[in-house]
């Protein structure tokens, strides 16, 4: 006799002897069998089809039966939501419901967090969520605590990073596809993992394949002392450019000098249009690496040499006004806006990309500089601290 029918056989004896309610935590995590196999226990020979009548005799009817759950209550945990756009405030430590991942997904309990300015453009409405409410967050490092049915080359326990889509990475744990997560060398801890595959991705993208910067070239970096732009002229100096770094404090210059610029310029002081023109004794710069956006797009183009580069990836300050095409014209000027999952498409890119990130961070090419932790509970302040220039570095919220 089947282990099916003997269990069966077993809680209908315990019913026949007692009352449901008293069985029902018993039998509540097996109805789903009995509902599965009813087809199968009809073809089984007396007795055991009469004693499983006799059960749903006792319990009143097959119906009553049927209404027992037959699965666990939904699991919850805790996640950072968005029901409005705004300001930090709109970020609310909420419980969410998680699932179990199915086919070609894990579940992941994240360790760390990263914090970037794409957060906020999708927090105040520049970028356009999928739906509302929403989860922010675009960069995260945690363990594989479930793999979906029939998953291969992930397991329970895997240390992996995830940077790019979907969002949703304010959260304790999150579903991701397994295709998109790659796993985290044993010398970087998720700490640092979380703070540097996204900003890392990006800059190697920016530096290795979307400008190839080469020895002998020159190179603005807006921004020079935050996330992405830290680790731009570490790489850009290692690759042998001249770097130029714009700053907004003696302090914030200082660090830039550290992570490999060979001139500074702080643009609450000085124009840096003209400080670029006068470092390059007239010729301008090779490429533009600008995540500001609108207050300094026009001065980066007037910054770039014949046939300059002009990157911009981002825009802190605002959207740039549009650009006519006769603008390009005078100097034969590239313009690109690039995103980091352009250049990630395939398995093997992304894996390309993160690869030549995480070698440089335990090589010790590339500093990641975690300046700032935060609870993840208390990402508003994180937030705040982030557009009003209080951080240098990476910023990384702790679930």
């Amino acid at each position: 006799m089947s282990t099916v029918m003997k269990g069966f056989i077993l809680q209908s004896r315990m019913l026949l002897s007692g009352s449901l309610d008293t069985i029902r935590p018993s039998i509540s995590a097996e109805s789903a069998t009995f509902s599965v196999n009813w087809n199968r226990l009809s073809r089984f020979p007396f007795p055991a089809v009469s004693v499983f009548e006799a059960y749903c005799h006792k319990a009143s009817t097959v119906r009553a039966l049927s209404t027992i759950s037959a699965s666990a209550p939904p699991e919850m945990v805790k996640a950072i939501r968005v029901h409005e756009l705004g300001g930090p405030e709109v970020l609310k430590w909420e419980d969410v419901e998680i699932g179990q991942p199915k086919e070609g997904e894990i579940r992941v309990k994240n360790k760390a967090v990263g914090l970037n300015f794409i957060d906020v453009y999708f927090r105040k409405g520049f970028y356009k969520a999928s739906s509302m409410p929403f989860t922010p967050g675009m960069e995260a490092a945690g363990e594989v605590v479930a793999v979906g049915p029939g998953l291969t080359g992930r397991k329970v326990g895997d240390l992996v990073a995830y940077a790019g889509n979907p969002m949703g990475s304010y959260a304790e744990e999150q579903i991701l596809p397994a295709s998109i997560v790659v796993p985290i060398p044993p010398s970087i801890d998720p700490v640092t993992a979380a703070s540097v595959i996204l900003k890392g991705m990006t800059a190697q993208f920016l530096v290795r394949r979307c400008f190839k910067v080469e020895p002998g070239h020159t190179v603005l970096v807006h921004a020079a002392a935050g996330g992405v732009g830290s680790l731009l002229c570490q790489w850009a100096n290692v690759l042998g450019a001249t770097v130029i770094g714009t700053v907004s404090s003696p302090e914030k210059a200082a660090q830039a000098m550290e992570d490999g610029c060979h001139h500074t310029i702080n643009y609450k002081e000085e124009d840096f249009v003209s400080r670029v023109n006068e470092i390059t004794s007239g010729n301008g710069v090779d490429v533009v690496y600008d995540s500001v956006g609108k207050d300094t797009f026009q001065g980066s183009l007037e910054c770039l040499k014949m046939r300059g580069y002009m990157v911009s990836f981002g825009q802190s300050s605002g959207f740039p006004d549009p650009v006519p095409l006769s603008a390009l014209a005078p100097k034969s000027l590239f313009l690109t806006r690039p995103a980091m999952m352009h250049y990630t498409l395939t398995r093997d890119e992304l894996l390309e990309c993160a690869g030549e990130v995480f070698a440089n961070v335990a090589s010790g090419v590339l500093r990641v500089r975690v300046n700032r932790t935060y609870p993840l509970s208390d990402v508003a302040k994180a937030h705040s601290d982030l557009e009003n220039r209080k951080t240098t570095g990476s910023i990384v919220l702790i679930p």
